[in-house]
C-alpha cells in the first residue's frame, strides 16, 4: 500500500490542512467536513449498500442478530466539542457503551475527550480524517484519509480500530475491497435517527423507537457541521434508551454486538 502515499496525496494534504486550519482558527475551534455538513452532502448511493453487503458478506454489516436482544448506539462525526460530552454524560447516567466513528482531524484536536471516551469503555472507530465524500475521490485519498485517522487514534488509545463507517455511508466496490484488503470490517446501520436534520427530539426519539428492534445498528451523531445544532440528539437520548432497556434490550458495543474485534 506505500504507493498511496506519493506526492500528490500529500500535496492535496497540505492544501486540506491550510484550508481548515484557517477555518478552524475562525470558527468553533475544530476541522470543518470537508465534505460538507449531512444535510447538504448525503447523496444517494451509486451502489446500494444492502447490494456491497451481499457481494461482501464478510466485510460490510448493516446489522446484527435478530436472535440476540442487544442493540448498538453508534455516533458520527466527532468529537465535538459542543455536543460529544453531552452526549457521554447521558451514557454514563444510564451505564451503557457506545460506539463512536471518529474524524480523524477532530480526534488530534480534542484527544482529551478521545481520551475519555477510550477511559469509559466506549469504542471508537475510523471515520476519515476530514470527512470526505470518498466515492468523489482517488483510491489514494481514501487510503491516506483512513490510514492517517488510524495513526491519530492508535496514538492517544493505544490501538488501531477495525471499525470503518464512510461519511454519509457512501461506497462503491473498490472502496470496499480496498477496506477489506487493509483489515477493516465496514459498519453501516439499518436504523437511521435522522438526527443530522436537525429535529426535534421527540421526533428523533419516535424515528429511533419505531424502527429499532433485537440486531438494530442505530445512527446517530455527536458531531457535524460548526452551523449544527444536535441538542436534539443529546435529549432524544434520555427516552430512547429507558425505553429500549423497558423491552428487554440491551445496549452493547458493536464488537459485541457481531462477536468481532474492536482492533485490527
Amino acid at each position: 500500500m506505500g504507493k498511496f502515499l506519493n506526492m500528490e496525496v500529500h500535496m492535496h494534504t497540505n492544501h486540506f490542512n491550510s484550508w481548515y486550519r484557517s477555518k478552524w482558527d475562525r470558527q468553533m475551534g475544530q476541522s470543518q467536513p470537508v465534505g460538507g455538513a449531512e444535510m447538504t452532502s448525503r447523496k444517494p448511493h451509486l451502489v446500494a449498500n444492502s447490494i456491497l453487503q451481499r457481494e461482501y458478506p464478510n466485510t460490510v454489516v448493516l446489522r446484527g442478530s435478530l436472535n440476540e436482544n442487544k442493540v448498538a448506539l453508534t455516533f458520527d462525526d466527532g468529537p465535538d466539542i459542543r455536543f460529544t460530552p453531552q452526549v457521554l454524560n447521558v451514557l454514563n447516567k444510564y451505564k451503557i457503551k457506545a460506539t463512536f466513528f471518529l474524524m480523524g482531524a477532530r480526534a488530534a484536536e480534542h484527544s482529551d475527550i478521545v481520551r475519555r471516551m477510550h477511559a469509559e469503555g466506549h469504542v471508537i472507530g475510523n471515520h476519515t480524517y476530514w470527512h470526505p465524500n470518498l466515492t468523489e475521490g482517488s483510491l489514494e485519498r481514501v487510503h491516506w484519509e483512513v490510514t492517517s485517522t488510524e495513526e491519530v487514534l492508535a496514538q492517544i488509545i493505544e490501538y488501531r480500530p477495525r471499525l470503518f463507517r464512510a461519511p454519509y455511508g457512501a461506497l462503491n466496490r473498490e472502496i470496499v475491497e480496498l477496506m477489506r484488503q487493509m483489515g477493516y470490517s465496514v459498519i453501516l446501520w439499518n436504523v437511521d435517527s435522522l438526527d443530522w436534520r436537525q429535529l426535534g427530539t421527540t421526533v428523533i426519539s419516535d424515528i429511533v423507537l419505531a424502527n429499532t428492534e433485537p440486531g438494530s445498528i442505530v445512527l446517530m451523531h455527536d458531531g457535524g457541521d460548526w452551523t449544527m445544532d444536535l441538542s436534539g440528539t443529546v435529549h432524544s437520548l434520555h427516552d430512547i434508551i429507558p425505553r429500549i432497556q423497558q423491552e428487554g434490550i440491551e445496549f452493547v458495543t458493536i464488537p459485541e454486538l457481531l462477536n468481532i474485534s474492536k482492533a485490527k
